[in-house]
């Protein structure tokens, strides 16, 4: 055994990790970021996954909650550059236009006819509201700098979002277009759309849309990541790949910080029985099934303005997409699943070629391949789409996780994200960043404000990290 020695130790280089370790340096700590992997990222990783010369991103694309999160834009980073596409994001429907998500909250409310002024009363107000409103999101338990204004609007933004996407759906909108828009937003959230909150995650959504916009990262996402490492060891920090930690015993810290989830914590460390119950009762999520392509060519879409939009949302009307999720959380596969297809080409043409990835979600360790299910979704809306594939790769759960061991199951999102693991994530605590064990935290997805490129779970962690290091001293 290696033992690995620092004043700080970050264990994981996700997101969340790197976020960690940047900040601790910041404060002025000696810290050494150790990564199992052969490179740096997580879920911020790119490589030729088709063709040689194809950038694919392994994980993220699209980095709207990055630039609307308060850690990453305390940062100066170097050589990143954020790429928009036309059209944030696009929802093509069988019999009329696809609609659109755009930058512009009163363009998109205009496509929506009827549903424009709900739309607009909603996440058109809360990207009005401007960043006070998204840091209070993005920190559901404090610490909080916002005013009485804003504490204001984020109740009456509360009053919507905490509802079941179909419940928000079919009571405050009346078109297919509205609904079909706030469908393939709040499925992201990988919940059962019937589920408390479900409205929450695609009004917010559609919020930073307007906000910030729904950019990728000009070159790949993993340009992103090394600006991190790169800012890391700028400020002294020590940053090494292949490096597994199997036990907290092999560390020599003072300070440790874990990227990694409830499953792997109770592997690396003999926890208090309460706290340890309290990590098993942690539940984790449907996986998804990723496709990555090379094509010849961009996709064919029937509607042509879907091919300005960075991120396509495919199942059709909020009907069908709640009962595909609906399957899914009941364990099984939908015939006509909910595909989320990104196409970084509309924003970024530095990736040696139109590049498209696409996932849709599978219950938790699912060994199915779904190949034919999501790209017959593609040719509901694009015919013609197979005819442009040069090559793809298939990744389903067993093989996200080996990659990524915090993907369990195939789980992107560190845990189930409905109404409870909102907060108890992963254990009821004022600062669930804080474990029972002195000087170590945690700050991976499976800590609040749940999953998303924004960095805060390692902001959140370094915060208390460099507070319980202030009060040792």
């Amino acid at each position: 055994m290696i033992t690995a020695r620092a004043e700080t130790v970050v264990v994981g280089s996700g997101p969340n990790g790197l976020i960690a370790a940047v900040m601790l340096a910041r404060a002025g700590r000696e810290v050494l970021l150790l990564e199992a992997a052969g490179r740096f990222g997580g879920g911020l990783r790119s490589g030729e996954l088709t063709l040689p010369g194809r950038v694919h991103d392994l994980g993220a694309t699209v980095m709207a909650m990055a630039l609307a999160s308060p850690a990453f834009r305390a940062l100066d980073l170097k050589g990143v550059e954020f790429a928009h596409p036309p059209v944030a994001a696009a929802h093509p429907l069988d019999d009329r236009p696809a609609v659109l998500l755009h930058r512009d909250a009163a363009r998109t409310a205009e496509g929506l006819g009827g549903d424009g002024r709900v739309w607009q009363a909603t996440a058109g107000a809360a990207a009005r509201a401007g960043f006070p409103l998204v840091e209070l999101l993005l920190s559901p338990l404090g610490p909080w700098r916002a005013g009485p204004r804003t504490l204001a609007r984020a109740a009456g933004f509360g009053a919507a979002a905490v509802l079941p996407a179909t419940t928000f759906g079919r009571g405050a909108l009346r078109t297919v277009e509205g609904r079909a828009l706030l469908a393939g937003l709040a499925a992201h959230s990988m919940l059962d759309l019937r589920s408390p909150v479900s409205a929450g995650y695609g009004l917010v959504l559609g919020a930073l849309a307007h906000l910030v916009g729904w950019p990728v990262v000009r070159g790949g996402s993993q340009v992103l990541a090394d600006a991190l490492v790169a800012e890391l060891r700028s400020l002294g920090g020590e940053a090494v790949t292949g490096h597994r930690v199997e036990r907290l015993d092999e560390l020599d810290a003072r300070t440790v910080v874990l990227d990694v989830t409830p499953r792997q914590f109770l592997a690396m460390a003999d926890l208090p029985a309460g706290y340890r119950r309290g990590l098993r009762r942690y539940r984790y999520g449907p996986g998804v099934f990723k496709l990555d392509w090379a094509l010849d060519g961009p996709v064919p879409w029937r509607d042509p303005e879907v091919a300005r939009a960075g991120t396509v949302h495919l199942g059709g009307t909020l009907e069908e997409i709640a009962l595909a999720e609906a399957e899914v959380a009941a364990g099984r596969h939908s015939p006509r699943p909910y595909v989320l297809v990104v196409q970084p080409y509309a924003a970024d043409p530095t990736r040696g070629g139109h590049t498209l990835w696409a996932y849709c979600h599978v219950p938790n360790g699912s060994a199915a391949d779904m190949t034919d299910a999501v790209e017959a979704q593609i040719e509901r809306y694009a015919p013609g789409f197979r005819d442009r594939v040069l090559a793809r790769h298939a990744t389903g759960p067993a093989a996200l996780e080996a990659v990524n061991p915090n993907l369990v199951g195939g789980d992107i999102g560190g845990g189930l994200n409905d109404l409870v693991q909102l907060v108890r994530r992963p254990v009821w605590s004022p600062a669930p960043w804080r474990t029972p064990l002195p000087g170590v935290f945690l700050c991976s997805s499976s800590t609040p404000p749940g999953p998303g490129v924004h960095g805060m779970g390692g902001w959140q962690a370094a915060r208390l990290a460099t507070q319980a290091e202030r009060h040792a001293s």
